[in-house]
Protein backbone atom coordinates (compact mmCIF):
# COMPACT_ATOMS: atom_id res chain seq x y z
CA UNK A 1 0.00 0.00 0.00
CA UNK A 2 1.23 3.42 -0.81
CA UNK A 3 1.67 6.11 1.83
CA UNK A 4 0.53 9.44 1.60
CA UNK A 5 3.38 10.91 0.05
CA UNK A 6 2.70 11.10 -3.80
CA UNK A 7 -0.80 10.20 -4.25
CA UNK A 8 -1.67 13.76 -4.94
CA UNK A 9 0.62 12.93 -8.20
CA UNK A 10 -0.56 9.22 -8.77
CA UNK A 11 -4.45 10.84 -9.33
CA UNK A 12 -3.33 13.36 -11.59
CA UNK A 13 -1.39 11.21 -14.01
CA UNK A 14 -4.26 8.94 -13.53
CA UNK A 15 -6.67 11.32 -14.55
CA UNK A 16 -4.95 13.19 -17.58
CA UNK A 17 -5.07 9.47 -18.88
CA UNK A 18 -8.44 8.99 -18.64
CA UNK A 19 -9.20 12.74 -19.89
CA UNK A 20 -7.43 11.64 -23.14
CA UNK A 21 -9.82 8.86 -23.75
CA UNK A 22 -13.07 10.76 -22.51
CA UNK A 23 -12.06 13.37 -24.62
CA UNK A 24 -11.85 11.71 -27.51
CA UNK A 25 -15.52 10.30 -27.24
CA UNK A 26 -16.72 13.69 -26.49
CA UNK A 27 -14.66 15.52 -30.03
CA UNK A 28 -15.72 12.92 -31.84
CA UNK A 29 -19.25 14.28 -33.02
CA UNK A 30 -17.99 17.55 -34.01
CA UNK A 31 -15.34 15.65 -36.14
CA UNK A 32 -17.41 13.43 -38.16
CA UNK A 33 -18.54 15.86 -40.99
CA UNK A 34 -15.31 17.28 -41.83
CA UNK A 35 -14.33 13.84 -41.91
CA UNK A 36 -17.56 12.23 -44.40
CA UNK A 37 -15.98 15.35 -46.89
CA UNK A 38 -12.39 14.32 -46.26
CA UNK A 39 -13.04 11.27 -47.80
CA UNK A 40 -16.21 11.39 -49.44
CA UNK A 41 -18.13 9.02 -47.40
CA UNK A 42 -21.71 8.61 -46.64
CA UNK A 43 -23.96 8.23 -43.49
CA UNK A 44 -23.33 4.80 -42.92
CA UNK A 45 -19.63 5.00 -43.70
CA UNK A 46 -18.64 7.98 -41.53
CA UNK A 47 -20.74 5.96 -38.67
CA UNK A 48 -17.90 3.30 -38.66
CA UNK A 49 -15.19 5.99 -37.23
CA UNK A 50 -17.20 5.35 -33.78
CA UNK A 51 -18.30 1.72 -34.14
CA UNK A 52 -14.87 0.87 -35.18
CA UNK A 53 -13.47 2.34 -32.13
CA UNK A 54 -16.57 1.12 -30.06
CA UNK A 55 -15.85 -2.65 -31.18
CA UNK A 56 -12.05 -2.83 -30.74
CA UNK A 57 -12.93 -1.58 -27.16
CA UNK A 58 -15.00 -4.56 -26.44
CA UNK A 59 -12.64 -7.05 -27.89
CA UNK A 60 -9.42 -5.62 -25.99
CA UNK A 61 -11.10 -4.57 -22.30
CA UNK A 62 -10.51 -7.84 -20.39
CA UNK A 63 -7.32 -8.74 -22.74
CA UNK A 64 -6.09 -5.19 -21.45
CA UNK A 65 -6.91 -5.86 -18.08
CA UNK A 66 -5.45 -9.49 -18.05
CA UNK A 67 -2.16 -8.28 -19.80
CA UNK A 68 -2.22 -5.64 -16.46
CA UNK A 69 -2.92 -7.80 -13.89
CA UNK A 70 0.10 -10.34 -15.05
CA UNK A 71 3.22 -7.70 -16.22
CA UNK A 72 2.21 -4.91 -13.80
CA UNK A 73 -0.68 -2.72 -14.02
CA UNK A 74 2.27 0.76 -14.60
CA UNK A 75 3.55 -1.00 -17.56
CA UNK A 76 0.36 -1.97 -19.00
CA UNK A 77 -1.31 1.57 -17.67
CA UNK A 78 1.45 3.89 -19.54
CA UNK A 79 1.87 0.86 -23.02
CA UNK A 80 -2.21 2.06 -23.37
CA UNK A 81 -1.56 5.60 -23.22
CA UNK A 82 1.50 5.69 -25.90
CA UNK A 83 -1.09 3.39 -27.80
CA UNK A 84 -4.01 5.45 -27.63
CA UNK A 85 -1.59 8.39 -29.28
CA UNK A 86 -0.23 6.76 -31.80
CA UNK A 87 -3.52 6.34 -32.91
CA UNK A 88 -4.33 9.14 -32.87
CA UNK A 89 -1.08 10.14 -34.84
CA UNK A 90 -2.06 7.31 -37.24
CA UNK A 91 -5.80 8.76 -37.57
CA UNK A 92 -4.17 12.69 -38.01
CA UNK A 93 -2.04 11.68 -40.64
CA UNK A 94 -4.08 8.96 -42.56
CA UNK A 95 -3.89 9.45 -46.51
CA UNK A 96 -6.80 7.02 -46.26
CA UNK A 97 -10.33 6.34 -44.75
CA UNK A 98 -8.62 2.32 -44.34
CA UNK A 99 -5.88 3.73 -42.76
CA UNK A 100 -7.74 6.30 -40.18
CA UNK A 101 -10.02 2.94 -38.99
CA UNK A 102 -6.60 1.26 -38.08
CA UNK A 103 -5.88 4.63 -36.02
CA UNK A 104 -9.33 3.88 -34.42
CA UNK A 105 -8.43 0.10 -33.84
CA UNK A 106 -5.67 1.39 -31.89
CA UNK A 107 -7.10 3.89 -29.90
CA UNK A 108 -10.18 2.00 -29.34
CA UNK A 109 -7.74 -0.86 -27.88
CA UNK A 110 -5.62 1.18 -25.75
CA UNK A 111 -8.86 3.08 -24.26
CA UNK A 112 -10.11 -0.53 -23.15
CA UNK A 113 -7.12 -0.70 -20.82
CA UNK A 114 -6.72 2.96 -19.28
CA UNK A 115 -10.21 3.36 -17.26
CA UNK A 116 -9.91 -0.13 -15.70
CA UNK A 117 -6.69 0.11 -15.01
CA UNK A 118 -6.50 3.80 -13.60
CA UNK A 119 -8.80 2.29 -11.34
CA UNK A 120 -6.68 -0.56 -10.28
CA UNK A 121 -4.34 1.40 -9.24
CA UNK A 122 -6.39 3.52 -7.13
CA UNK A 123 -7.22 0.02 -5.29
CA UNK A 124 -3.58 -0.21 -4.76
CA UNK A 125 -2.74 3.04 -3.97
CA UNK A 126 -5.07 4.00 -1.33
CA UNK A 127 -6.79 2.11 1.68
CA UNK A 128 -10.37 0.95 1.24
CA UNK A 129 -11.98 3.93 2.87
CA UNK A 130 -10.27 6.67 0.85
CA UNK A 131 -10.78 4.58 -2.47
CA UNK A 132 -13.97 6.36 -2.82
CA UNK A 133 -13.32 9.97 -3.16
CA UNK A 134 -10.10 8.84 -5.02
CA UNK A 135 -12.80 6.88 -7.75
CA UNK A 136 -14.98 9.94 -7.96
CA UNK A 137 -12.77 12.07 -8.76
CA UNK A 138 -11.52 10.13 -11.36
CA UNK A 139 -15.24 9.72 -12.89
CA UNK A 140 -15.51 13.20 -13.11
CA UNK A 141 -13.35 13.52 -15.87
CA UNK A 142 -16.20 11.83 -18.09
CA UNK A 143 -18.26 14.93 -17.17
CA UNK A 144 -15.37 17.35 -18.08
CA UNK A 145 -14.90 15.48 -21.10
CA UNK A 146 -18.19 16.64 -22.48
CA UNK A 147 -18.36 20.18 -21.19
CA UNK A 148 -14.82 21.10 -22.80
CA UNK A 149 -14.70 18.39 -25.39
CA UNK A 150 -16.98 20.39 -27.97
CA UNK A 151 -15.61 23.77 -27.68
CA UNK A 152 -11.87 22.57 -28.06
CA UNK A 153 -13.13 20.60 -30.78
CA UNK A 154 -14.59 23.74 -32.60
CA UNK A 155 -11.29 25.74 -32.42
CA UNK A 156 -9.41 22.68 -33.20
CA UNK A 157 -11.45 22.21 -36.35
CA UNK A 158 -10.79 25.73 -37.44
CA UNK A 159 -7.56 24.91 -38.65
CA UNK A 160 -8.22 20.70 -39.21
CA UNK A 161 -10.43 17.66 -37.78
CA UNK A 162 -6.96 16.12 -37.68
CA UNK A 163 -5.34 18.18 -35.05
CA UNK A 164 -7.64 17.15 -32.97
CA UNK A 165 -6.00 13.87 -33.13
CA UNK A 166 -2.43 15.41 -33.16
CA UNK A 167 -2.51 17.22 -29.47
CA UNK A 168 -3.03 13.40 -27.51
CA UNK A 169 0.43 14.06 -27.57
CA UNK A 170 1.56 16.45 -25.94
CA UNK A 171 -0.90 14.82 -22.56
CA UNK A 172 0.59 11.22 -23.46
CA UNK A 173 4.19 12.25 -23.17
CA UNK A 174 3.13 13.86 -19.91
CA UNK A 175 1.50 10.40 -18.36
CA UNK A 176 4.59 8.99 -19.49
CA UNK A 177 6.94 11.20 -17.55
CA UNK A 178 5.54 11.78 -14.72
CA UNK A 179 3.64 7.94 -15.13
CA UNK A 180 7.22 6.51 -14.67
CA UNK A 181 8.13 8.37 -11.24
CA UNK A 182 5.09 8.74 -9.42
CA UNK A 183 2.63 5.34 -10.19
CA UNK A 184 3.12 2.61 -8.04
CA UNK A 185 5.00 -0.70 -9.55
CA UNK A 186 2.64 -4.11 -9.04
CA UNK A 187 3.18 -7.28 -10.26
CA UNK A 188 1.71 -10.18 -8.19
CA UNK A 189 4.55 -12.77 -7.46
CA UNK A 190 3.63 -15.99 -8.91
CA UNK A 191 3.31 -15.66 -13.04
CA UNK A 192 1.11 -18.79 -15.15
CA UNK A 193 1.21 -19.52 -18.95
CA UNK A 194 -1.39 -16.93 -20.13
CA UNK A 195 -4.50 -18.18 -21.27
CA UNK A 196 -4.32 -17.06 -24.94
CA UNK A 197 -7.12 -19.58 -25.82
CA UNK A 198 -9.35 -17.66 -23.72
CA UNK A 199 -8.19 -14.82 -25.23
CA UNK A 200 -9.02 -15.52 -28.45
CA UNK A 201 -12.45 -17.21 -27.61
CA UNK A 202 -13.95 -14.38 -25.36
CA UNK A 203 -12.48 -11.82 -27.86
CA UNK A 204 -13.95 -13.23 -31.08
CA UNK A 205 -17.48 -13.95 -28.87
CA UNK A 206 -17.33 -10.35 -27.77
CA UNK A 207 -16.57 -9.14 -31.40
CA UNK A 208 -19.92 -11.39 -32.69
CA UNK A 209 -21.98 -9.87 -30.27
CA UNK A 210 -20.95 -6.26 -30.47
CA UNK A 211 -21.28 -6.60 -34.54
CA UNK A 212 -24.36 -8.08 -34.27
CA UNK A 213 -25.93 -5.79 -32.09
CA UNK A 214 -24.61 -2.62 -33.76
CA UNK A 215 -26.07 -3.83 -37.10
CA UNK A 216 -29.53 -4.14 -35.51
CA UNK A 217 -32.01 -1.99 -37.75
CA UNK A 218 -34.46 -0.13 -35.33
CA UNK A 219 -36.51 0.58 -38.07
CA UNK A 220 -37.27 -2.73 -38.46
CA UNK A 221 -36.38 -5.03 -35.86
CA UNK A 222 -37.83 -8.23 -37.17
CA UNK A 223 -36.53 -7.91 -40.30
CA UNK A 224 -32.80 -7.42 -39.25
CA UNK A 225 -32.79 -9.82 -37.04
CA UNK A 226 -33.58 -11.90 -40.29
CA UNK A 227 -30.44 -10.79 -42.13
CA UNK A 228 -28.01 -13.23 -42.11
CA UNK A 229 -24.99 -11.52 -41.33
CA UNK A 230 -26.95 -10.61 -37.85
CA UNK A 231 -28.28 -14.13 -37.04
CA UNK A 232 -24.78 -15.28 -37.81
CA UNK A 233 -23.00 -12.99 -35.31
CA UNK A 234 -25.57 -14.10 -32.61
CA UNK A 235 -25.32 -17.71 -33.82
CA UNK A 236 -21.61 -17.25 -33.53
CA UNK A 237 -21.66 -15.39 -29.62
CA UNK A 238 -23.78 -18.17 -28.95
CA UNK A 239 -22.07 -21.33 -29.74
CA UNK A 240 -18.64 -19.90 -28.16
CA UNK A 241 -19.92 -19.33 -24.73
CA UNK A 242 -19.99 -23.33 -23.70
CA UNK A 243 -16.02 -23.45 -25.68
CA UNK A 244 -15.20 -20.44 -23.36
CA UNK A 245 -16.87 -21.75 -20.40
CA UNK A 246 -14.96 -25.00 -20.80
CA UNK A 247 -11.36 -23.02 -21.81
CA UNK A 248 -11.76 -20.98 -18.64
CA UNK A 249 -12.46 -24.27 -16.17
CA UNK A 250 -9.35 -25.67 -17.53
CA UNK A 251 -7.15 -22.93 -17.80
CA UNK A 252 -4.21 -22.62 -14.89
CA UNK A 253 -4.84 -19.07 -14.91
CA UNK A 254 -8.02 -17.82 -16.86
CA UNK A 255 -8.94 -14.47 -18.20
CA UNK A 256 -12.19 -14.42 -15.92
CA UNK A 257 -12.50 -16.89 -13.02
CA UNK A 258 -15.56 -17.93 -13.19
CA UNK A 259 -16.79 -18.65 -9.68
CA UNK A 260 -15.80 -15.06 -9.30
CA UNK A 261 -19.65 -14.12 -10.26
CA UNK A 262 -20.66 -17.03 -7.29
CA UNK A 263 -20.22 -13.85 -5.08
CA UNK A 264 -23.24 -12.00 -4.74
CA UNK A 265 -21.56 -8.50 -4.89
CA UNK A 266 -19.67 -9.23 -8.08
CA UNK A 267 -22.91 -10.53 -9.82
CA UNK A 268 -25.21 -7.85 -8.44
CA UNK A 269 -22.17 -5.27 -9.38
CA UNK A 270 -22.56 -6.72 -12.93
CA UNK A 271 -25.88 -6.38 -13.64
CA UNK A 272 -26.17 -2.50 -12.42
CA UNK A 273 -23.46 -1.87 -14.65
CA UNK A 274 -25.62 -3.49 -17.29
CA UNK A 275 -28.51 -0.94 -16.25
CA UNK A 276 -25.91 1.77 -16.12
CA UNK A 277 -25.29 1.37 -19.46
CA UNK A 278 -28.78 1.52 -20.62
CA UNK A 279 -29.09 4.95 -19.12
CA UNK A 280 -26.12 6.35 -20.24
CA UNK A 281 -27.08 5.20 -23.99
CA UNK A 282 -30.69 6.51 -23.19
CA UNK A 283 -29.76 9.86 -22.95
CA UNK A 284 -28.11 9.69 -26.30
CA UNK A 285 -31.42 10.32 -27.63
CA UNK A 286 -31.98 13.69 -25.30
CA UNK A 287 -31.18 16.09 -28.24
CA UNK A 288 -33.59 13.93 -30.37
CA UNK A 289 -36.71 14.22 -28.06
CA UNK A 290 -35.53 18.25 -27.50
CA UNK A 291 -36.20 18.34 -30.71
CA UNK A 292 -39.32 16.56 -31.47
CA UNK A 293 -40.90 17.91 -28.32
CA UNK A 294 -40.08 21.61 -28.10
CA UNK A 295 -38.99 22.90 -31.76
CA UNK A 296 -34.90 23.79 -30.64
CA UNK A 297 -32.44 23.51 -33.15
CA UNK A 298 -29.61 20.99 -33.09
CA UNK A 299 -27.08 22.95 -32.05
CA UNK A 300 -29.70 24.61 -29.22
CA UNK A 301 -30.46 20.76 -28.56
CA UNK A 302 -26.24 20.05 -27.63
CA UNK A 303 -26.16 22.63 -25.75
CA UNK A 304 -29.35 21.12 -23.44
CA UNK A 305 -27.22 18.67 -22.50
CA UNK A 306 -24.66 20.62 -20.66
CA UNK A 307 -26.57 20.69 -17.21
CA UNK A 308 -26.34 16.51 -17.05
CA UNK A 309 -22.76 16.84 -17.77
CA UNK A 310 -22.42 19.63 -15.17
CA UNK A 311 -23.96 17.68 -13.03
CA UNK A 312 -21.88 14.49 -13.46
CA UNK A 313 -18.37 16.34 -13.22
CA UNK A 314 -20.05 17.84 -9.91
CA UNK A 315 -21.51 14.43 -8.55
CA UNK A 316 -18.88 12.17 -9.15
CA UNK A 317 -16.38 13.53 -6.77
CA UNK A 318 -19.20 14.37 -4.11
CA UNK A 319 -20.82 10.96 -4.64
CA UNK A 320 -17.18 9.14 -3.89
CA UNK A 321 -16.62 11.39 -0.64
CA UNK A 322 -20.43 10.01 0.65
CA UNK A 323 -19.08 6.40 -0.53
CA UNK A 324 -16.56 6.40 2.37
CA UNK A 325 -19.13 7.40 4.62
CA UNK A 326 -21.54 5.11 4.28
CA UNK A 327 -20.63 1.82 1.97
CA UNK A 328 -21.88 1.06 -1.68
CA UNK A 329 -25.32 -0.10 -0.87
CA UNK A 330 -26.55 3.44 0.30
CA UNK A 331 -25.17 5.30 -2.66
CA UNK A 332 -25.95 2.66 -5.25
CA UNK A 333 -30.11 2.62 -3.69
CA UNK A 334 -29.85 6.70 -4.19
CA UNK A 335 -28.36 7.24 -7.55
CA UNK A 336 -30.27 4.44 -8.69
CA UNK A 337 -33.43 6.08 -7.65
CA UNK A 338 -32.43 9.45 -9.29
CA UNK A 339 -32.16 7.35 -12.31
CA UNK A 340 -35.81 6.65 -12.33
CA UNK A 341 -36.98 9.50 -11.16
CA UNK A 342 -34.90 11.47 -13.97
CA UNK A 343 -35.97 8.71 -16.60
CA UNK A 344 -39.53 8.81 -15.47
CA UNK A 345 -39.59 12.51 -15.24
CA UNK A 346 -38.98 13.11 -19.16
CA UNK A 347 -40.87 9.99 -19.99
CA UNK A 348 -44.31 11.13 -18.38
CA UNK A 349 -43.75 15.03 -18.87
CA UNK A 350 -41.80 14.82 -22.71
CA UNK A 351 -43.17 18.36 -23.24
CA UNK A 352 -42.29 20.20 -20.03
CA UNK A 353 -38.73 21.99 -20.30
CA UNK A 354 -38.49 22.99 -17.10
CA UNK A 355 -39.03 18.52 -16.20
CA UNK A 356 -36.27 17.86 -19.55
CA UNK A 357 -33.84 19.67 -17.45
CA UNK A 358 -34.69 18.44 -13.50
CA UNK A 359 -34.89 15.04 -15.51
CA UNK A 360 -31.18 15.23 -17.03
CA UNK A 361 -29.75 16.73 -13.85
CA UNK A 362 -31.33 13.72 -11.96
CA UNK A 363 -29.75 11.26 -14.41
CA UNK A 364 -26.30 13.30 -14.27
CA UNK A 365 -26.50 12.81 -10.48
CA UNK A 366 -27.17 9.24 -10.62
CA UNK A 367 -24.59 8.49 -13.39
CA UNK A 368 -21.89 10.13 -11.54
CA UNK A 369 -22.83 7.57 -8.82
CA UNK A 370 -22.91 4.55 -10.40
CA UNK A 371 -20.38 5.01 -12.82
CA UNK A 372 -18.21 6.97 -11.90
CA UNK A 373 -17.30 5.41 -8.43
CA UNK A 374 -19.82 2.34 -6.69
CA UNK A 375 -19.32 -0.26 -9.02
CA UNK A 376 -15.72 -0.18 -8.99
CA UNK A 377 -15.13 0.51 -5.38
CA UNK A 378 -17.63 -3.25 -4.89
CA UNK A 379 -15.41 -4.94 -7.12
CA UNK A 380 -11.92 -3.70 -6.06
CA UNK A 381 -13.43 -4.75 -2.00
CA UNK A 382 -14.39 -7.78 -3.77
CA UNK A 383 -11.27 -8.95 -5.75
CA UNK A 384 -8.16 -10.37 -5.41
CA UNK A 385 -5.06 -8.83 -5.64
CA UNK A 386 -4.22 -10.08 -8.71
CA UNK A 387 -7.29 -9.73 -10.58
CA UNK A 388 -7.89 -6.19 -9.36
CA UNK A 389 -7.75 -4.74 -13.05
CA UNK A 390 -9.61 -7.30 -14.86
CA UNK A 391 -12.76 -6.65 -12.08
CA UNK A 392 -12.65 -3.29 -13.75
CA UNK A 393 -12.71 -4.89 -17.02
CA UNK A 394 -15.78 -6.32 -16.31
CA UNK A 395 -17.37 -3.53 -15.24
CA UNK A 396 -16.38 -1.43 -18.08
CA UNK A 397 -17.69 -4.71 -20.55
CA UNK A 398 -21.55 -5.40 -18.64
CA UNK A 399 -21.39 -1.46 -19.29
CA UNK A 400 -20.52 -1.45 -22.87
CA UNK A 401 -22.66 -3.85 -23.32
CA UNK A 402 -26.13 -2.73 -21.56
CA UNK A 403 -24.75 0.79 -23.94
CA UNK A 404 -25.50 -1.26 -27.18
CA UNK A 405 -28.69 -2.87 -25.79
CA UNK A 406 -30.30 0.55 -24.94
CA UNK A 407 -29.53 2.15 -28.06
CA UNK A 408 -30.74 -1.24 -30.11
CA UNK A 409 -33.91 -0.60 -27.83
CA UNK A 410 -34.78 3.11 -27.30
CA UNK A 411 -34.80 3.19 -31.50
CA UNK A 412 -36.90 0.24 -32.11
CA UNK A 413 -39.39 1.37 -29.60
CA UNK A 414 -39.25 4.69 -31.14
CA UNK A 415 -39.26 3.76 -34.58
CA UNK A 416 -42.30 1.01 -33.53
CA UNK A 417 -44.43 4.08 -32.81
CA UNK A 418 -43.37 6.08 -35.32
CA UNK A 419 -40.12 8.19 -34.27
CA UNK A 420 -42.69 10.62 -32.63
CA UNK A 421 -41.83 12.37 -29.05
CA UNK A 422 -44.73 9.78 -27.60
CA UNK A 423 -42.01 6.71 -29.17
CA UNK A 424 -39.12 8.04 -26.79
CA UNK A 425 -40.94 8.31 -23.93
CA UNK A 426 -42.58 5.12 -23.74
CA UNK A 427 -39.10 4.09 -24.59
CA UNK A 428 -37.53 5.95 -21.35
CA UNK A 429 -40.21 5.23 -19.20
CA UNK A 430 -39.48 1.25 -20.03
CA UNK A 431 -35.60 1.90 -18.89
CA UNK A 432 -37.00 3.74 -16.03
CA UNK A 433 -38.84 0.49 -14.74
CA UNK A 434 -35.81 -1.46 -15.65
CA UNK A 435 -33.70 0.95 -13.09
CA UNK A 436 -36.72 0.53 -10.25
CA UNK A 437 -36.12 -2.94 -10.17
CA UNK A 438 -31.93 -2.48 -10.08
CA UNK A 439 -32.78 -0.09 -7.40
CA UNK A 440 -34.68 -2.90 -4.91
CA UNK A 441 -31.57 -5.00 -6.19
CA UNK A 442 -29.24 -2.75 -5.23
CA UNK A 443 -30.60 -3.38 -1.27
CA UNK A 444 -29.48 -6.89 -1.48
CA UNK A 445 -25.85 -5.87 -1.43
CA UNK A 446 -23.34 -5.29 1.16
CA UNK A 447 -23.52 -2.82 4.05
CA UNK A 448 -20.96 -0.57 5.47
CA UNK A 449 -20.18 -3.19 8.07
CA UNK A 450 -20.39 -6.30 5.69
CA UNK A 451 -17.76 -4.43 3.60
CA UNK A 452 -15.64 -3.33 6.74
CA UNK A 453 -15.63 -7.27 7.36
CA UNK A 454 -14.27 -7.70 3.85
CA UNK A 455 -11.56 -5.51 4.14
CA UNK A 456 -10.45 -6.88 7.15
CA UNK A 457 -10.27 -10.14 6.11
CA UNK A 458 -7.94 -8.89 3.71
CA UNK A 459 -5.70 -7.19 6.13
CA UNK A 460 -5.58 -10.94 7.93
Amino acid sequence: MESNTGRGPILAVLFLGVLMAALDIAMIGPALPAIRETFSLDERGVSWVFITFVLSNLMGVLVMSKLADVYGRRRIYLMNVSLFAVGGVVVGLSPSFAVLLLGRVMQGLAASGIFPVAAAVIGDAYEPEKRGRALGILGAVFGIAFIIGPPLAGILLLISWRWMYFTFVLPALVVLVFGLRFLPSTRPGKKAPFDVRGVLSLGILILALAYGLSQLDTGDLAASLASRRIWVSFLVALLLIPVFLRIERRAQDPVIRLDMFRNRQVAITSVLAVGAGLNEAAFIFFPTIAILAFGVTQSTAAFMLMPMMVAVAIGSPVAGRILDYTGSRAVAIVCNSMLVAGMGAIALYPSSRPLFYVGSVLIGFGLAGIMGSVLSYILLLEARKGEKTVSQGIITLFISIGQIIGGALVGAIASSRGGEVGGYAFAFLAIAVVTAVLALLSIRLKSRTGEAEVVRGSDL
